[in-house]
């Protein structure tokens, strides 16, 4: 596969992930009492109602054009906590709820792929050996789908703001320890910019890289029985 086609194709598929994700996030807030984000239209599976030129569409793409692993984001489904009988369980949830969605995608990408995968012959080996240069684009679509889910799942689950990890940290705070983190999340994204591309190139150390390799790629392989 060019790499055109791999960016286009990834983006096909990372948008359906991340309106997924920012769904559910909005969802579960309004199961918990919070109609914010269904009185913002925000619980449609409209894409336009979700993307981000930038971190919907630009960011993945040159990801993906750069041979990086894709990862974005669409516009953040609007809450307030307020609603929440138990603030720290809410923000837990609805924290949780779109990683939770990607899982499931990715679960059912990968039950999908090893089917498609029997169907065909294909078993073990590297998706290099084995997938693509059988050209099946129904398999390879699928262990796409799975492999962008993943990422999007533990990448979000950094516990930096505004990333969904830091609506998992409150539960673990006491009463004080809640109201510092919560003055710290005003540099949420200059924090998050220094951990992810500073703090790299400082210490020549590709963290992101290290941390999927550790997460995405073990679950991806657990879930297709093929590796990257």
């Amino acid at each position: 596969m060019s790499d055109i086609a791999y960016g286009v194709v990834s983006l096909l598929l990372f948008v359906p992930a991340i309106v997924l994700h920012e769904v559910a996030h909005g969802y579960v807030s309004y199961r918990l009492g919070d109609p914010t984000a269904q009185s913002r239209g925000r619980l449609s599976l409209n894409p336009l109602k979700h993307i981000d030129p930038f971190g919907t569409v630009l960011l993945p793409l040159l990801l993906a054009a750069s041979g990086l692993p894709v990862f974005g984001y669409a516009k953040p489904v609007p809450i307030n906590p307020n609603y929440y009988r138990d603030y720290r369980k809410g923000m837990l949830l609805s924290g949780l709820a779109g990683p939770a969605a990607n899982l499931v995608l990715a679960i059912a990408a990968g039950l999908g792929f090893r089917a498609v995968a029997s169907g065909l012959g294909i078993a073990g080996g590297s998706v290099t050996e084995g997938v693509f240069t059988a050209g099946s684009w129904v398999a390879t679509v699928l262990f796409m789908f799975a492999y962008i889910n993943l990422v999007l799942m533990f990448f979000n689950l950094i516990p930096i703001p505004p990333l969904d990890g830091s609506r998992v940290l409150p539960i673990f705070l006491s009463d004080s320890a809640l109201r510092t983190y919560a003055q710290l999340e005003r540099y949420g994204i200059a924090i998050f910019f220094a951990v992810v591309l500073v703090l790299p190139r400082l210490l020549n150390v590709d963290l992101i890289g290290s941390y999927f390799s550790v997460t995405v790629e073990p679950v991806l392989q657990l879930l297709t029985g093929v590796s990257l």
